[in-house]
């Protein structure tokens, strides 16, 4: 028979988890959008020297599992020398900064790729009426360009906010206690594999629901000048 009361008895194991992923998550989407707007630009960039560059982040964060990037990182960064003897080794050492730089750059490439998307969506008529207005390509791009691909974005940016918290379940891999860390050392403890994962996907479901409804909220904040007027 099943016994959820372990479940209640490790409540504060599974808490620790839960604020764990919540933080690393949102830390690292931050991270990832800092780094994914710029890189976004660069790719529809006509200066081979800028998009080739760009391309080859995106492409290979994209074609590359994030579990052979965390490894890469946590496992990989102690061979060199240099960064060893410098003063990023006290980072790299923490298993919960290797996975907030392996999420930022993973979720950094998937999301630049749909800021490139976005932008190349614009109508032309609204670039070309802004340079007609007499705006540099600065001013197009802070109040025109930018501004019309995020909301454009903002449907597929979604499913990639609810994709990172998914694939954030790989941090408990190199010891991080998330939930599924967490669920991994109640099932060490106790053998019951089935309440210690329920529970860890039962939480992973209830934040999924949350950044749902959030982003509902905010498409129709921002799509509010589409919806028909009614009179």
């Amino acid at each position: 028979m099943f016994d959820f009361s372990i479940i209640y008895n490790e409540w504060p194991t599974y808490q620790e988890g839960l604020i764990n992923t919540v933080w690393l998550v949102a830390v690292s989407l931050l991270a990832g959008l800092s780094i994914a707007i710029p890189v976004g630009i660069l790719r529809n960039s006509q200066s081979a020297f800028l998009r080739y560059p760009a391309w080859a982040y995106i492409y290979f964060f994209r074609g590359t599992p994030l579990l052979v990037q965390l490894f890469i990182i946590y496992y990989g960064a102690g061979q060199w020398q240099w960064l060893q003897h410098s003063w990023a080794w006290k980072w790299f050492q923490e298993a919960w900064f290797c996975s907030l730089l392996a999420f930022a750059l993973n979720t950094g490439a998937y999301t630049a790729e749909i800021v490139r998307g976005a932008i190349q969506m614009i109508p032309k008529g609204e670039l070309e009426a802004a340079a007609a207005f007499g705006m540099s390509r600065w001013q197009m791009l802070r109040h025109i360009i930018l501004p019309s691909a995020l909301r454009r974005a903002l449907p597929a940016y979604s499913n990639e906010v609810i994709l990172m918290l998914h694939g954030s379940s790989v941090a408990g891999v190199i010891t991080v206690v998330d939930l599924t860390g967490a669920a991994r050392i109640i099932n060490a403890r106790y053998y019951t594999p089935f309440e210690a994962f329920i529970t860890a996907g039962l939480l992973y479901l209830m934040l999924s629901l949350m950044l749902v409804w959030g982003f509902r909220r905010l498409e129709r904040h921002w799509y509010a000048h589409l919806r028909p007027r009614i009179g």
